[in-house]
């Protein structure tokens, strides 16, 4: 099994743990601290090692910051968080605050007038450090960028880093060479003026060399940077301890290799009288630290991989259509499986366990292994489907019950692409106003997969389209309607989405989830998800606008004892019987027996 249920949230020791950080503060000489879940790569998936804010804290989402001032600390989530923190952090200990109602800068401001507030400038970006600066000086205080982070000072038992193997991405599934995207990447810098780039993204060090990892849980990244100078040979560093002889051995033919603790070094000596380009959201502010005292300049741009990354090319494509077929075999088995099972006899785990069953199986059926989940399975139901980033553990674990509403939002790594599909299930019948609110999320689901829009279009601008619905009746859902999606590397991917800061445009061949989502605390929540590619629209007679839309990538049947079927119009319920019927075409062929008859059923006209 890919996924663990044993390790539930632990606050118990955040006391004695924020007296000890405390007590390190004093020793380095500042008199507060911030702890960022982040690493030295500032993404989302995070050893580990790097779990800081887990371990102070016991909050296990997947963002959030925390702050320890000598007084007080705080804890700083977003509204994906606002029930689990509270139920996963020890209130006595941390207050806690809406990072967007009242973000660390503002906080900062109020409560840290005159203090010294330490950060560990490897868990920072250069945006990140340069906004802290300036409330602190707003604050009468000063920022410092410590060399050793004291909270590691007191972290006895941290987990050593991990050693996860590197393997080779072949072309077959990657589709273009590394050193076509290298001289993509050269000529980004061209552009703007610079003689060097650091990739900190372990993403984009993974697409630019074609090679995967195993450094972190449900995806395949190597933790890792690169150095891309302008001219001559890029430098790979990395614990060699990874690299096989095979692994090392190809990549040798394209890259240096070095050992992490040599970035530094090496940075300072390219950047003497360079520009370096530096991504100010994604690039530790260290680097920022190391070209400046070097003497060389740093350049504000973006990371050169990650719109190439964000493009798929089309054997990109092609692999993330089969990968979805396969992967909407599985799931279209598993709810054939659970429709079978009598309400109150499956519990969460238990279905999480299932469903990872039908992938490995229809998988190997299929020639192509599950190689991971691509984040572990929201299995959650009644209450806890609530909890839009709910992880179900052995002490939460609730049976699915009789007229409760199940939400599980999953998804697979293979070879040929990434999947990530949520559907809400009704066990037995489910209640008229969850039917009316599930209604509500689908008409927002199906406005996003029919859009046709103008090319330069950005996420933010199509965000509305799932959420009118929504709005007309007083609700709304507090996370992002679609995140962008790696070819087998990371489910969450930029820089495009859909969401209320999908400032990217979006170009033909990103892959963007559709996931609208509603949430009665303490009751029910619902959450449907597609994946949709983004291609060129057809031009309309007599139109003059070059316009894009969307392919539908997954394809398994939408509950249709939650809709209310009053409540949709005659577009969205063609809309929905021909999804239905191209579910049936596409998935009926690789199911058999009572599976194939449930499919035959649940993708019946409405």
């Amino acid at each position: 099994m890919f996924q663990s249920f044993d390790e539930a949230s632990d606050s118990t020791e955040s006391a004695s743990r924020v007296e000890r950080l405390r007590e390190s503060l004093r020793q380095a000489g500042v008199d507060g601290f911030v702890v960022p879940r982040a690493d030295e790569h500032q993404g989302e998936y995070i050893p580990a090692s790097a779990d800081r804010l887990r371990w102070l804290t016991g909050f296990t989402g997947s963002a959030g910051t925390a702050l320890v001032l000598p007084a007080s600390a705080a804890i700083f989530v977003d509204g994906r968080y606002t029930v689990q923190v509270r139920a996963q952090v020890d209130a006595a200990v941390f207050l806690i605050e809406s990072s967007v109602d009242t973000p660390l800068g503002a906080y900062l401001r109020e409560h840290a007038k005159g203090l010294r507030i330490g950060i560990d400038p490897w868990l920072h970006t250069v945006g990140e450090v340069a906004a802290l600066r300036t409330a602190m000086a707003d604050a009468g205080g000063e920022l410092v960028a410590l060399k050793h982070n004291p909270l590691d000072r007191v972290w006895q038992d941290r987990p050593l880093p991990p050693k996860g193997l590197v393997s080779l991405h072949p072309i077959t599934y990657a589709g273009r060479a590394s050193d076509e995207k290298l001289d993509e990447i050269r000529a980004a810098l061209a552009k703007a003026g610079a003689g060097a780039t650091v990739l900190t993204d372990p993403s984009s060090v993974a697409w630019t060399f074609n090679i995967r990892g195993s450094d972190v849980p449900h995806t395949p990244l190597p933790l890792s940077f690169a150095l891309i100078p302008q001219d001559g040979r890029p430098t790979l560093f990395i614990d060699a301890d990874k690299l096989r002889e095979e692994v090392a051995g190809a990549l040798a033919a394209l890259v240096d290799i070095a050992a992490p603790d040599a970035l530094e070094p090496a940075l300072a000596r390219l950047a003497s009288g360079q520009r370096v380009m530096l991504d100010h959201a994604l690039a530790a502010d260290r680097l920022r630290e190391v070209v400046e005292g070097a003497g060389g300049t740093v350049v504000a741009g973006t990371d050169p991989a990650r719109l190439p990354r964000a493009r798929k090319n089309a054997v990109e494509i092609e692999g993330a259509r089969r990968a979805h077929l396969r992967d909407g075999a599985a799931v279209s088995a598993f709810l054939s499986w659970l429709d079978a099972q009598a309400p109150g006899t499956v519990d969460e785990i238990g279905a999480a366990e299932a469903l990872e069953g039908f992938r490995t199986r229809f998988g190997e059926a299929d020639g192509q292994p599950l190689r991971d989940l691509s984040f572990d399975t929201i299995s959650a139901s009644g209450p806890n489907a609530a909890l839009p980033h709910y992880r179900v553990n052995r002490q939460s674990n609730r049976v699915l019950g009789r007229g409760e509403v199940f939400l599980i939002d999953s998804g697979a790594q293979y070879l040929d692409g990434t999947t990530d599909i949520t559907r809400t299930v009704a066990i037995g019948e489910a209640s008229e106003e969850a039917r009316i609110k599930f209604t509500l999320v689908l008409k927002g689901m199906i406005a996003v997969a029919r859009a046709r829009f103008p090319v330069g279009t950005r996420g933010i601008d199509l965000d509305p389209l799932a959420r009118l619905a929504l709005w007309r009746t007083g609700c709304d859902y507090a996370h992002g309607t679609g995140h962008g999606i790696g070819s087998y590397l990371a489910v969450h991917e930029g820089p495009q989405s859909i969401s209320k800061r999908g400032m990217a445009v979006l170009e033909a061949g990103m892959i963007v989830s559709d996931e609208p989502g509603y949430y009665r605390e303490g009751a029910f929540g619902i959450r449907i998800e597609n994946l949709i590619l983004v291609r060129p629209a057809e031009r309309i007679a007599g139109g003059d606008l070059d316009a894009h839309d969307f392919e539908t990538l997954t394809f398994v049947p939408i509950d249709r004892r939650m809709i209310a079927p009053d409540h949709l119009d005659d577009g969205e319920r063609a809309w929905l019987d021909a999804y239905h019927a191209e579910v049936l075409e596409k998935i009926g062929p690789r199911l058999d027996g009572e599976a194939k008859a449930w499919l035959q059923a649940a993708t019946r006209p409405l």
